[in-house]
């Protein structure tokens, strides 16, 4: 027979869980703003070629990159949101 492990009453979150997941939150936002400045410095959406844009293609450029930054942390970034967000963390401690 399987035992199975009690679950809480649900009902809203502790003061304490709301904090933790509105700094994750906020600590991969950062993760992603730094990616996606990561990416630019690469040359990530820059074309220098006889199909290129005009100055609008840089500014839709911008919207790639920071997708693609998004998608990279919700695939589990590079593990700053974590740093970030134990940072934040031991801020709030104090």
């Amino acid at each position: 027979m399987t035992d199975f492990l009690p679950l809480p009453p649900p009902g809203p979150k502790t003061t304490t869980q709301a904090h933790d997941s509105t700094a994750m939150a906020a600590a991969r936002k950062l993760e992603a703003s730094f990616l996606a400045e990561m990416l630019k410095s690469t040359g990530l959406g820059e074309q220098k070629n006889s199909f290129s844009g005009n100055a609008g293609e840089d500014q839709f450029a911008s919207f790639h990159r920071q997708a693609i930054a998004d998608r990279m942390v919700e695939s589990g970034g590079i593990g700053l949101a974590e740093m970030f967000c134990k940072s934040m963390m031991e801020k709030s401690d104090d």
